[in-house]
């Protein structure tokens, strides 16, 4: 009798219809297989595609799986010719990602602008703080130093004289300065107003040198410095008939400055009403709160 040959049975690891290994039926790609029924095989393929395509929008899947999927669907589609094609789901699911991604890089760029044009913003107003506060110390250093320096020039020169020619000094002194103001020399002004608050701190006429000063600077172009002055005006003689015009002059000077010291303008144009009621100044900065609009 002839020994019965043991007949091989194809091992689990094999696939019986083509020979190769793949271990839970899947190729080298790690693809799930779309064999079976048509409609089994569209769904796998679609939750797939859907799947694959979330991931290649991140960037973990590669460019190679996703076009090897592409074509295991493209087999299955061709099988049953009467489902309707994946491929323009594919499509346009492939144009929504595109989209979003072209948002979310405009976004990304207006938020970084923004960002610039607020810092920059803030970098600019500390920038004029400092230099306001930098210029309003080193006026007030040298108008004390110098004020000292000739305050104790002009006591010497008035012991040396008698009342009459130290009062007729003083007037003297104003007028040329106020000839100065009259004539639009206004650095000849400054110079002259300066020298006689120096010289005459306690004059009746000190409040008045005070606010042409002040003036003068001003009509030179000084804005930021004319803050200053007309803020001393007020400061120093706040009950001085100069004072609503030099607390109402401070506010134009601020707007001289720009939009970013309106509402520092506002702010004075509010004293000047609430300080001198029933000056006319008062009323005219009612006219410039109204152009300001609401703060």
């Amino acid at each position: 009798m002839m020994q019965a040959m043991p007949m091989s049975m194809p091992s689990q690891s094999e696939n019986p219809e083509t020979g190769d290994a793949g271990k839970y039926g899947r190729g080298q790609t790690g693809l799930p297989s779309v064999s079976g029924s048509p409609k089994s095989a569209r769904h796998v393929s679609l939750v797939s595609i859907t799947a694959l395509l979330m991931l290649f929008g991140t960037g973990c899947v590669s460019q190679g799986d996703f076009l090897r999927l592409q074509e295991r669907v493209a087999e299955s589609h061709a099988r049953d010719s009467n489902a309707p094609d994946p491929f323009a789901r594919i499509a346009q699911l492939s144009s929504d990602v595109d989209s979003l991604r072209e948002e979310v890089r405009d976004l990304q760029g207006e938020l970084e602008l923004a960002r610039k044009e607020a810092a920059d913003a803030l970098a600019e107003v500390r920038q004029t703080r400092s230099v306001i506060a930098e210029g309003a110390a080193a006026s007030n250093a040298s108008a004390e130093q110098d004020q000292a320096e000739a305050q104790a020039a002009a006591e010497a020169t008035a012991a040396e004289a008698g009342p009459e020619t130290a009062r007729d000094q003083e007037l003297a002194s104003y007028q040329e300065a106020l000839e100065l103001w009259r004539g639009d020399n206004y650095k000849g002004c400054i110079d002259r107003f300066t020298s006689f608050l120096q010289a005459y701190p306690k004059s009746g006429y000190a409040d008045d040198a005070a606010y042409w000063l002040a003036d003068c600077t001003y009509k030179n172009d000084e804005f930021k410095r004319a803050v200053v002055r007309f803020n001393a005006v007020v400061s120093v003689y706040p009950d001085s008939p100069k004072a609503p015009d030099a607390l109402y002059r401070q506010g134009e000077s601020l707007l001289k400055l720009g939009p970013k010291f309106h509402e520092a303008a506002r702010t004075v144009f509010k004293n000047v009403q609430k300080e001198y009621p029933d000056s006319k100044r008062a009323t005219e900065a009612a006219e410039q709160l109204e152009r300001l609009g609401a703060g």
